[in-house]
This record gives structure tokens, C-alpha cells and sequence, in this order.
């Protein structure tokens, strides 16, 4: 079973519902365990509290990160659709992150009712600026994420112990030169032994090969454009984090999740792509995060978070 950890928080504390049922794979990989998690003061929350256990139920919105695409979240969206939730999976540019959240922020403008915002990697950025300023967003949900603070670059969040802070640049990307690029920018795809034993690890080789020969181009602008918001601060977030994370590593993670007060599950094992080799895992914590909005209340054993530095390599977070 998977691991969800509390974090603290002051004052108030609310219950919120973590579902985990054995949904992980069938070749018996060990899942997530969970827990209850606290909540801050109800001041400043106020423009995110969820619907009541009457409402809508809301859109599930995910967001891809680097070097991926849509077909990332195939294994999750499958998941959520077969229990009947609303489900989309739009497409990140990978470019800029002001530009890559305004774009999710406007697809969020453009639906009915509450949304559940959800990122993977990079994804994690930009879910984190294209919540600010909308009622529309309950619930952020991170996975194996970047959740930057106001200032903060998606590339300052890997992690020191990161193969992509440990590995010389040229040994980490084919970089390329793009049409209307900044002065500086240019595009960058992971490298084949990269992708195959560091991002995709956990995948068997043939699936890991396909994807990287597949993958998402991706911008150094992406990487290196400050935060402008860290909606976390204001809206109810969660935390998946996969032990066996070599991109964004789990201590960066556990960082970030903790000054977020994220309820935080830690999945032993898998990837950066456990959303693929694990795919409900990753949708039982999307689920908890909705039934969470809709009063549904669960009580499960707790584990503390131990203290932990944020990451601080210069090199881009998938």
C-alpha cells in the first residue's frame, strides 16, 4: 500500500479522503499508502474551498510535463473515465512557462463547473501559475511534480542528487536551434541512454524506447522563466512522489510538498513515468483530491515527513 504523510499545518485542520485500493499493476508492485492530511487557516483559502458534497463534480484537467505528451496520461484518464469523472488531457507547449500556464489557465476559463487541476513534471509549474486567479480550481494535484514558489525557476527544482544535476549538459541533450527563439533558447530532447535508464527506468526497454524516440521537444525557456504565482499557497494541493524518481528527486519533492502543506503519498519505486507503468496509483490520489470537495471522509495510518532542503540544481525538472 502506498504511504500518504501529513504536513503540518497551523490552527484549523480539516479530514480529507484518500481512497487507495489495489489498482497498481498486475505485476504485484508495491502501492501507495495514505493518510490524512492537515489543512492551513481557513483565511486566504477562501477563494478555493471546494464544492459542497452536493455539486458538481468536477473536470479532471491533466497536464503533461517535458519530453512527454498527452499519451502520457492514457493509463490515467482511462482509470477516471471508467468510474464516470469528466476528464481531459490538453496539450503543454513546453516553451515558456508564462505563456504554457496562460495557456492552460484559458482551456480552465473555458469549462462549466469545478476543475482539478493535475501536472506531471514540468506540468507541476505550470498547473501551479494557471490556478492563480480562478475560482474554477478545487484542487492541485502533483505528480512527481515542480511546485516552483513566486521567483523560483522549474529548472532550480531537480534536486542535487538529479541525473540531470550530476550530468555534464552535453551528455544530457541534443540541443537544437528553433525558428523565433530568444537570444540563448533553444530546444532540447532527452538523450537515448538518459530516457531509457534514468526518466523511463522502471518501463520495460521496448516501451522506454518508443517513447523516447517519440517524445516532446522542449524549450531551455521553459526551464529558466521565473514563477509568477504559486496558487499552492491558496488552493488544496497533493503529492505523489515516487521513490524511484531520478528527475525530480524525492527529497526535492518532499520540500516542495511540505511548505505547499500537500497531503503527500509516496509510491516505493517506479520513475519519473510511474503516471505510465502505474497509472492508477496516480489516479486513486486524483480521486481522493475530488472526493476531498465532495465531503467524503477516510481515515488512514500517518507517517511524518522528515525535514528536507529544496532542491537547487540549475538544470531543467522534466
Amino acid at each position: 500500500m502506498s504511504r500518504t504523510v501529513p504536513l503540518p499545518r497551523p490552527a484549523v485542520w480539516w479530514v480529507v479522503a484518500a481512497t487507495f485500493m489495489s489498482g497498481l499493476v498486475a505485476c504485484s508492485s508495491p502501492g501507495a499508502s495514505t493518510g490524512p492530511a492537515p489543512s492551513s487557516p481557513a483565511t486566504g483559502r477562501a477563494a478555493a474551498e471546494t464544492s459542497p458534497p452536493d455539486g458538481p463534480r468536477p473536470t479532471v484537467v491533466l497536464v503533461h510535463g517535458a519530453w512527454a505528451d498527452t499519451s502520457s496520461w492514457n493509463g490515467v484518464t482511462e482509470s477516471l473515465l471508467a468510474d464516470g469523472y469528466d476528464v481531459r488531457a490538453i496539450a503543454n507547449p513546453v516553451e515558456n512557462l508564462t505563456t504554457d500556464s496562460e495557456y492552460v489557465a484559458d482551456f480552465v476559463r473555458s469549462l462549466t463547473g469545478p476543475v482539478v487541476l493535475v501536472g506531471h513534471s514540468y506540468g507541476g509549474a505550470v498547473i501551479t501559475n494557471a490556478a492563480a486567479g480562478t475560482r474554477k480550481v478545487k484542487a492541485l494535484v502533483y505528480v512527481d511534480a515542480a511546485a516552483p514558489d513566486v521567483g523560483e525557476t522549474n529548472g532550480s527544482l531537480s534536486g542535487a542528487d538529479s541525473v540531470l544535476s550530476r550530468t555534464p549538459q552535453g551528455a544530457l541533450f541534443d540541443q537544437l536551434p528553433y525558428p523565433g527563439a530568444p537570444p540563448g533558447a533553444a530546444d532540447l530532447y532527452l538523450r537515448k541512454d538518459i530516457f531509457v535508464h534514468h526518466f523511463a527506468n522502471d518501463l520495460p526497454r521496448t516501451a522506454a524506447i518508443r517513447l523516447w524516440a517519440s517524445q516532446r521537444v522542449a524549450s531551455t525557456e521553459a526551464f529558466d522563466t521565473p514563477s509568477r504565482h504559486a496558487a499552492w499557497k491558496t488552493i488544496p494541493s497533493w503529492y505523489f512522489i515516487s521513490s524511484g524518481d531520478q528527475i525530480i528527486t524525492p527529497a526535492s519533492e518532499k520540500a516542495m510538498a511540505r511548505r505547499a502543506h500537500s497531503r503527500v503519498t509516496i509510491f516505493p519505486g517506479g520513475s519519473h513515468l510511474t503516471l505510465i507503468s502505474h497509472p492508477d496509483a496516480v489516479a486513486d490520489v486524483i480521486r481522493a483530491a475530488i472526493d476531498a470537495g465532495h465531503g467524503h471522509a477516510g481515515a488512514d495510518a500517518t507517517a511524518s515527513v522528515p525535514a528536507v532542503g529544496a532542491g537547487t540544481s540549475g538544470t531543467p525538472a522534466g
